[in-house]
């Protein structure tokens, strides 16, 4: 009995003393270390996550764990392209699309573009249209697909199939788009917006994530019923005890609610996420070399219940897209539904085969791992907001959109409404600045003055066309005023050029359906129009991973 008693004492006493240590640590994490104020106070002052423990996967999304690896070693190189010189590079953790961006995903874009900005009224028609896909990109001169014209886009049979027709342009709307519906989604379950938010917003107004950030009011197009923001106490009143209005805050980034932008992945991030090098890795060394994706060096599977079966969609050989039928090679002739294959060792799927998939940089020959070697992307353009002459962010509005007509003739939105206004950063903002001196960051070592052989330090040399190292033929954009306009008209010149490479072309990666197992190598490189598409060509996003470098539960794995 008494030893029943001491047991309880004992018990009673560890219990208090871990109430004490929780309760010590709940306000230590709530009071600054700077001014000893209380943080998250109800009574109002300096609001902030302190309970935040690490990031989530946003939808579609997996965990990419960064590391080193070498980048552009290829296996084989038949074309000779000589665009591949194997460099150490390092990559910071990131998420990435589980699988390719598929046509059903995609249709949800266009019909929340034809739902907000509707293409029956002038001022938003080229919204629409500018963001719908080229189907004709399955027209061949001499072969009959009018099927997949008419029906890959929107017919329920090709749901899970990766969307194609998309240039990088478009790839590069989506993404935007996608960012504001999800954090749009994530604020309203949070209790920041009105419930259903999103479908009671006026056509022409929205939810744009920067602008939520920079002016919060201005979201929906000042719709303050949607945008309600939150009450700093847990009081349902919207005045205290001695009538004062109870403060209400805005989610910002400091709330930990707000997701990173989804983005096209970078090139090194992409051929990083492909090779999947985590499988084969023993402590801190990688065994031997990886061709695929997939272990091993060829593209059949070895396991005894899937013997002799293809691990990715790609063209067989002339005439061979999918096999004889009956047993099929690959299971498929054109693109394959998305996890028809298994994934890599970090759970993605197709990063091999299907479809060839767009990634963010502008193409050059050469990775110029002597400057940078952490994060590698070239296609940097600084901007920043716009501000109106009162202080306030420029948001885009319904009467003052900008659209660009392409080299192909397509016109698009370069802003949305509800979106803030961009411009470039000027001198004045990079005034004695080491890292960057200029807006556009996109020749930067390579194709400008200083990069080509005729340079010379501290000596002018004139802007002569024939001394420049990438100068590929100009376009204005095309006018249909006059359709007896010559040539030189339009805007292009006839000059002798050198090459097709400019900062207009983006680099795409992976084999798709119709290539060889030759372009299956994840360090294989190939470059389009970044406003043309294809029926090869797909996407998908990745987000950046702020914070920790692993996840929890991996951050004690050594093995």
């Amino acid at each position: 009995m008494k030893f029943n008693v001491a047991s309880k004492a004992i018990i009673a006493v560890i219990c208090g003393v871990s109430l004490l240590s929780c309760n010590k640590s709940d306000n230590y994490k709530n009071t600054s270390r700077a001014t000893g104020w209380d943080i998250n106070s109800k009574d109002g002052g300096f609001q902030y996550n302190t309970d935040f423990k690490e990031q989530d996967a946003a939808p579609g999304l997996v965990f990419v764990e960064g590391g080193t690896y070498t980048m552009g070693r290829v296996q084989d190189d038949p074309m000779h392209d000589w665009n591949n010189s194997p460099t150490q590079q390092h990559v910071q953790s990131f998420y990435m699309d589980e699988t390719e961006v598929t046509n059903k995903m995609y249709l949800e874009y266009l019909d929340w573009l034809k739902s907000v900005f509707p293409p029956t009224q002038d001022n938003y028609r080229n919204i629409y249209y500018g963001a719908v896909p080229d189907t004709l990109v399955w027209r061949n001169r001499l072969g009959y697909n009018e099927t997949m014209v008419t029906n890959y886009l929107r017919h329920p049979g090709y749901a899970d199939y990766p969307v194609v027709g998309v240039s990088w342009i478009q790839a590069v709307e989506f993404s935007k788009w996608r960012t504001d519906r999800v954090n749009e989604k994530r604020l309203e379950k949070e209790g920041f917006l009105a419930d259903n938010a999103r479908y009671n917003s006026e056509p022409g107004t929205t939810f744009n994530t920067e602008t939520y950030i920079n002016s919060p009011t201005k979201t929906y197009g000042g719709n303050t019923e949607l945008n309600q923001g939150k009450k700093v106490t847990d009081r349902l009143a919207d005045v205290d005890a001695e009538g004062n209005p109870i403060k209400k805050v805005y989610a910002g980034r400091e709330s930990g609610l707000i997701y990173p932008e989804y983005r096209l992945p970078t090139e090194a991030e992409w051929e990083y996420a492909a090779l999947g090098l985590v499988g084969i890795r023993n402590y801190n060394i990688y065994r031997g070399r990886k061709k695929y994706p997939w272990d091993g060096q060829y593209t059949r599977n070895g396991d005894a219940k899937k013997m002799g079966d293809q691990l990715a969609n790609f063209k067989q050989g002339a005439g061979d897209y999918g096999g004889i039928a009956g047993w099929s090679d690959d299971g498929a002739d054109i693109t394959a539904e998305i996890k028809s294959y298994d994934p890599n060792d970090f759970g993605l799927y197709d990063m091999a085969g299907n479809v060839a998939e767009w990634v963010a940089d502008v193409y050059r020959p050469i990775v110029d791992d002597e400057f940078n070697d952490f994060n590698y992307y070239r296609g940097n353009v600084y901007t920043k907001n716009a501000i109106n002459e009162d202080g306030t962010v420029e948001v885009v509005t319904s009467d003052n959109i900008v659209f660009d007509t392409l080299s192909n003739g397509k016109v698009v939105a370069r802003n949305l409404p509800g979106e803030i206004a961009q411009v470039p950063v000027t001198e004045e903002d990079t005034y004695m600045r080491t890292n960057y001196t200029d807006s556009d960051q996109r020749d930067y070592r390579d194709g400008d003055k200083s990069s080509s052989r005729y340079f010379q330090p501290f000596q002018e040399i004139e802007d002569d066309p024939s001394k420049r190292m990438y100068n590929s033929p100009k376009y204005d954009n095309i006018t249909y005023d006059d359709s007896t306009e010559s040539v030189e008209a339009r805007g292009y010149d006839k000059e002798k050029r050198t090459t097709l490479i400019s900062n207009e072309v983006r680099v795409y990666k992976g084999g798709s359906w119709r290539d060889r197992a030759y372009w299956l190598d994840p360090a294989q490189r190939r470059y389009f129009p970044q406003d043309m598409a294809t029926d090869y060509i797909g996407f998908r996003n990745a987000m950046s991973r702020v914070g920790s470098k692993s996840l929890s539960e991996n951050k004690t794995a050594r093995n």
